[in-house]
């Protein structure tokens, strides 16, 4: 509770003038909320567990009058308050301290660039137009196969039947847009945003927290009269107004007979943090997309690989990293099913190996869970079928590679052919078996019927055209995507 209030209490041993209410600034904008208060009581007493931040000086002075006001004081403020003066008008700024300067290398980088470039840049319907047309351009990249080879564009935008009546494969091609995150239109429209953001940041949003962090202390009763609000409180206590204030989320400082309380100084930060966000986000992007390499690679299981032999560069920042020398073995390779028998999810057990020879780490990776070393990470991405394993009247087994065959729809069908009689005749003729995934096969006669189903080490043998069949394994191949990213690199090894 706060101590007995003292009616009978006289400020500078004369009555108690009538204490103004007012706001401290009154700026173009209305926030950060400031209030000023100079000194009086109010007549009953509060219970708030605050603390204020007050002065030391224990010289409490009334408002000054026409002599003294011609002389400037100095005011110490507690707290996380700038320093501030207050000059013969009743009205402070924050001049007459030595100010630390605040970011020397972009202020000086932004002073050698003429104001017109800046004003043109900080343009607001500039900014929105690059962000349209960053937009329209990755629009455009969903659109536009990306990374295709150049004969894929040929056919699909011929200079005979142009699309929309003008676009070809000259355009595709010499404008980049087969990799459109990577193409000089799309890296010029992030830069030129990039640029905007920042100039705008200096020229608008940096300048409004400075004018949002200047106090202005009034002293007169003149000065306080003219604001747009203000309200008389006889017998009122600065202390206690003071506790009002915090309790209603203000920050409170007190000098003597004067107190300051203003709120909503972080919002002046939220459009710089948005800018600086935008920016982090487009050099990240930028960074990953021009320095960086990728691959991919469809392996069956049993085999290997080394990363560097499938890797190609994907921008002018990329430099090739050690992973580059590590080789990649497919220990195994399976996959799950829905009830229904479609595939759910594929697996790749996967070992990586130094040049010496020695296993640095082994994982089984699938969609959604990829392996990371060194700055290398390997993607499960696709499946495939490699060969079918087969017994022919108890010999072999004999690999027969299993071939992709046209269908309509996105479901795959593997197929192959097991030739019987003269194989150098120009009618061959043989068993045909086709699977849609590694867990049946369908085998025909040489005559295009239907012969049974088997699964793939089940071991019963199936009799076609006189010859015992036994269907023993069937050999999956795995569909890997890889990327080394030059400056996840850069940071794991430093």
């Amino acid at each position: 509770m706060s101590p007995p209030l003292n009616p009978a209490k006289t400020f500078g041993g004369g009555p108690i003038p009538r204490t103004l209410f007012s706001s401290l600034l009154q700026p173009t904008f209305k926030s950060p909320s400031s209030l000023f208060l100079s000194n009086g009581r109010i007549p009953h007493a509060l219970r708030i567990a605050s603390k204020l931040n007050t002065s030391q000086d224990s010289k409490s002075r009334a408002l000054p009058d026409d002599n003294n006001s011609k002389k400037k004081k100095r005011i110490v403020v507690f707290g996380s308050a700038p320093p501030v003066s207050e000059e013969s008008n009743g009205v402070a700024g924050n001049g007459g301290g030595k100010r630390a300067p605040a970011g020397v290398p972009l202020r000086g980088f932004f002073k050698r660039v003429p104001k017109k470039v800046l004003a043109a840049l900080s343009n607001l319907p500039l900014a929105i137009g690059e962000m349209f047309i960053i937009a329209a351009l990755m629009a455009l990249g969903t659109v536009i196969d990306q990374g295709e080879a150049p004969d894929h564009y040929f056919q699909k935008y011929p200079e005979e039947n142009p699309v929309f009546g003008f676009v070809t494969w000259k355009w595709v091609l010499g404008l980049g847009f087969d990799h459109m995150f990577t193409s000089p239109v799309f890296l010029c429209m992030l830069v030129l945003l990039a640029a905007s953001l920042m100039a705008c940041t200096y020229t608008t949003q940096i300048p409004l927290v400075k004018v949002a962090r200047r106090w202005s202390f009034m002293n007169s009763i003149e000065a306080i009269r003219k604001q747009e609000f203000g309200e008389s409180l006889p017998r009122a206590s600065i202390q206690d107004l003071g506790i009002i204030l915090m309790g209603a989320g203000y920050e409170v400082f007190v000098k003597g007979p004067s107190l300051y309380a203003f709120k909503g100084m972080a919002g002046r930060f939220a459009p710089i943090g948005v800018h600086l966000a935008m920016l982090l986000i487009m050099a990240g992007g930028t960074l990953s997309a021009t320095g960086s390499f990728r691959g991919s690679v469809t392996v069956p299981q049993g085999l290997n690989f080394v990363v560097g032999d499938v890797m190609s560069p994907n921008g002018f920042l990329s430099f090739p990293a050690q992973a580059f020398n590590t080789e990649v073995h497919v220990n195994r390779f399976y996959m799950d099913y829905y009830d229904g028998g479609e595939v759910s999810q594929f697996f790749t057990d996967i070992s990586l190996f130094s040049l010496d020879g020695k296993e640095v780490m082994r994982k089984t990776i699938r969609v959604n869970d990829p392996l990371r070393y060194g700055g290398l990470t390997i993607y499960q991405t696709d499946w495939g079928f490699s060969a079918l394993q087969i017994s022919k009247n108890g010999e072999g087994p004999f690999n027969l590679a299993m071939a992709p065959l046209q269908t309509n729809g996105d479901k795959k069908l593997f197929g192959t052919f097991l030739p019987i009689g003269n194989t150098d005749s120009s009618n061959v003729k043989g068993i045909s078996m086709l699977a849609r995934d590694l867990q049946s096969i369908v085998l025909y006669d040489q005559e295009g019927k239907f012969a049974g189903v088997r699964r793939p080490s089940s071991k019963l043998p199936i009799e076609i055209d006189g010859m015992k069949i036994v269907i023993e394994d069937a050999i999956g191949s795995t569909g890997l995507d890889l990327k080394v990213t030059t400056i996840e690199y850069l940071l794991l090894c430093g």
